[in-house]
């Protein structure tokens, strides 16, 4: 299977740190050697660069360790493939365009028979991967014909990822540049970082960082990974079947969501009474 790498944060932060330990899963410390990517949502929009080499044979992987790029939700990947050629348009993550956002996309699993009318959206390799994202995104775009709020969202994509996941394993990240999905069939961890932040090492190679010397008390930013990346973090397994939504740097609960709502409505009546 395919690894998976993403981060939320609630100021534009820099993955190099992560990204290098994901990295040597790319045919060192994992299998996974049929080709690379990373989306950037930066504030310009979104960066994105892939490779079909092995990322730890890929020159472009080795400069992305180097280059400081900020950015408030990062979605990247590492491909074993079970479906489709070793060629750049199959390598993740996949972004296209929905409500006047770039959306980007990466699948870590293998859909058996899964042939979806794409809808709104063209597939340019042949993946079961970019199938499944097309499928989503036209489901997303036939219930709302303008962006909805985050609890609408969420349930939307929790009913379309439960109608996918029958074909097979369908862990996946999506974000739309504010807000990052995560969902799990079988393997996802992720880990919360902020003040007071403390030293962090890698577990796929030697490389440890103090974290308080690069971000400040009020920097919070999420960090999910298909097996966890450091060995001194506390890291949260996902529970097989659950979708988890992260904004601003940490998880949004979406009981909380509707209580918001709710609480909203109810101070507007009493104002216009």
């Amino acid at each position: 299977m395919c690894q998976l790498l993403g981060m939320n944060s609630n100021q534009p932060a820099d993955l190099r740190f992560s990204f290098a330990g994901f990295a040597e899963r790319g045919g060192r410390t994992g299998e996974h050697k049929d080709g690379w990517g990373i989306a950037f949502h930066t504030r310009r929009g979104v960066r994105l660069f892939r490779d079909e080499r092995a990322s730890i044979a890929s020159p472009l992987a080795e400069q992305m360790k180097q280059r400081r790029i900020k950015a408030s939700n990062v979605v990247a990947h590492i491909r074993k493939a079970t479906q489709g050629r070793v060629t750049q348009e199959n390598c993740h993550p996949f972004t296209r365009t929905l409500w006047g956002r770039t959306w980007s996309f990466a699948h870590n699993g293998d859909l058996k028979g899964f042939y979806p009318d794409t809808g709104l959206y063209d597939v340019e390799g042949d993946t079961d991967s970019e199938r499944a994202f097309c499928h989503l995104l036209s489901g997303l775009a036939e219930r709302f014909s303008v962006q909805p709020n985050r609890r609408a969202l969420y349930v939307a994509v929790a009913e379309l990822a439960a109608e996918i996941a029958v074909y097979g394993t369908f862990n996946f990240l999506l974000s739309d540049g504010d807000t990052l999905f995560a969902h799990c069939s079988t393997h996802l961890h992720y880990v919360s970082r902020a003040y007071p932040f403390a030293q962090a090492s890698l577990v796929d190679c030697e490389h440890s960082i103090d974290l308080s010397r690069h971000n400040g008390p009020d920097d919070r930013m999420v960090v999910i990974a298909t097996q966890p990346l450091t060995s001194d973090e506390t890291w949260h397994g996902f529970v097989p079947g659950e979708l988890k939504m992260f904004a601003d740097g940490h998880a949004i609960e979406v009981a909380s969501l509707a209580r918001q709502a709710h609480e909203r409505h109810g101070a507007a009546c009493a104002c216009a009474a």
